[in-house]
C-alpha cells in the first residue's frame, strides 16, 4: 500500500519512543511505501487535497531516524492509507486539517477517522461515559469553577485541549491559587478549563491502555516523578511493567465498541485507579514501551486491523 504520514518533523523523533516512527517502521517492514509531510503542507487545491512532502524510509538509527526523498507535491487520494499523527494542541489548525483529510475519505483510509477526531478529543469523549470517570467539570466561568472545588477538596485543573501533562495543576483545599490561574488562562485562551477530582491513585500510577480497533492489547504504567503529580512521559514520568486489571477491561468493553465504530483505530485511554479520565485519539503513544514490556507486535496489530479495513 502507499501510506502517508501527517506528522511533526520526522528528524526530531525518538526512535525508541516515539510511535509514529514505529508504525511507519512496521509499515516498511510490511512492504508499504512510506510518504511524509507535515501539516502545513496540507492545501486544497481546486477539488483535491494535496500534500508537499517526501518519500520517505525509516531507519532506526539515532540522530537520523529517516531519509528522504526530494520535495515533491501528492495528491493524497491516490493513497491507500493516511495517518493523521500530529501532536495536540487541539486548535483551529488541527480541526481544519480533519475538514480536509475529511475529504478523501471515499477513497482513503484516513487513521484515524478524522470526522470523529473533530467530534471526539481526547477530554470530551470521556464524558460520554459518567459512570466510569471521576468527578469532573467543563467551565470557562470562575464561580463554576470554584464551587466545583469547594464541593470536592483537592482538584485537577488543566487546559480543555492541552497535552502532554502541559499546563496541569493540582489544587488543593487550601490553595489560594484558583483566580489566578483562571486569570492567565482565559487571559491567552477563548476555551473552556477541565477541573477533576484529584485522584490520590495517581501516586500509583497514570495507566495507559492501548486498544487497537477497539479490543484492548495491554497497559503500560507511567509513575511520576518525585515531586510530580503528572504522570506524562513528557515531563519525566517513568513507565514501567503493569497488567490489566478487571475494571481496566470492564472500562475497555463499555467504551470499545464505539471507539470501532467511528473508525478509532489506534487509541490510548489513561486510567488512575479505578477511574477513566482520558481518551485519547489524535496522537496517542505508548507502542514501544508496551512492546518492550509486552514483547508484543502492538504496531503489527494495528496494521493488521489497517489491511483488514482496506481489503
Amino acid at each position: 500500500m502507499k501510506i502517508a504520514f501527517q506528522m511533526d518533523p520526522i528528524g526530531a523523533v525518538d526512535i525508541n519512543a516515539d510511535s509514529s516512527f514505529r508504525l511507519a517502521e512496521e509499515a516498511q517492514s510490511r512492504g508499504h511505501s512510506l510518504f511524509f509531510y507535515t501539516p502545513d503542507h496540507l492545501a486544497y487545491q481546486e477539488g483535491r487535497i494535496t500534500a508537499r512532502g517526501h518519500d520517505m524510509t525509516v531507519q532506526r538509527v539515532e540522530g537520523t531516524p529517516a531519509v528522504l526523498g526530494e520535495l515533491r507535491e501528492v495528491d493524497l487520494a491516490d493513497f491507500d492509507v493516511v495517518w493523521l499523527r500530529q501532536d495536540p494542541p487541539f486548535d483551529m489548525h488541527y480541526i481544519t486539517s480533519t475538514h480536509l483529510l475529511d475529504m478523501i475519505s471515499e477513497t482513503t483510509l484516513v487513521v484515524n477517522d478524522p470526522f470523529w477526531v473533530r467530534n471526539y478529543p481526547e477530554k470530551l469523549l470521556v464524558l460520554r461515559f459518567p459512570d466510569l470517570t471521576p468527578p469532573t467539570t467543563i467551565a470557562r466561568d470562575l464561580g463554576t469553577i470554584r464551587a466545583f472545588k469547594e464541593k470536592h477538596g483537592d482538584v485537577i485543573l488543566k487546559p480543555l485541549y492541552g497535552n502532554g501533562g502541559a499546563g496541569v495543576f493540582k489544587l488543593t483545599t487550601d490553595d489560594r491559587n484558583l483566580s489566578s490561574l483562571h486569570e492567565l488562562f482565559t487571559g491567552f485562551s477563548r476555551e473552556p478549563l477541565i477541573v477533576q477530582k484529584f485522584l490520590p491513585a495517581v501516586s500509583k500510577g497514570d495507566k495507559r491502555v492501548i486498544l487497537v480497533d477497539g479490543e484492548a492489547i495491554g497497559a503500560i504504567n507511567r509513575v511520576p516523578a518525585a515531586g510530580e503529580t503528572r504522570s506524562n512521559m513528557h515531563v519525566g514520568g517513568r513507565p514501567e511493567k503493569v497488567g490489566m486489571t478487571e475494571r481496566d477491561l470492564e472500562i475497555c468493553a463499555k467504551i470499545g465498541p464505539l471507539l470501532r465504530e467511528k473508525g478509532q483505530i489506534f487509541v490510548g485511554i489513561d486510567v488512575i485507579g479505578e477511574y477513566l479520565t482520558e481518551i485519547n485519539v489524535t496522537s496517542p503513544t505508548g507502542i514501544q514501551e508496551l512492546e518492550r514490556f509486552d514483547g508484543t507486535n502492538v504496531a503489527a496489530k494495528i496494521w493488521e486491523a489497517i489491511e483488514a479495513r482496506r481489503a
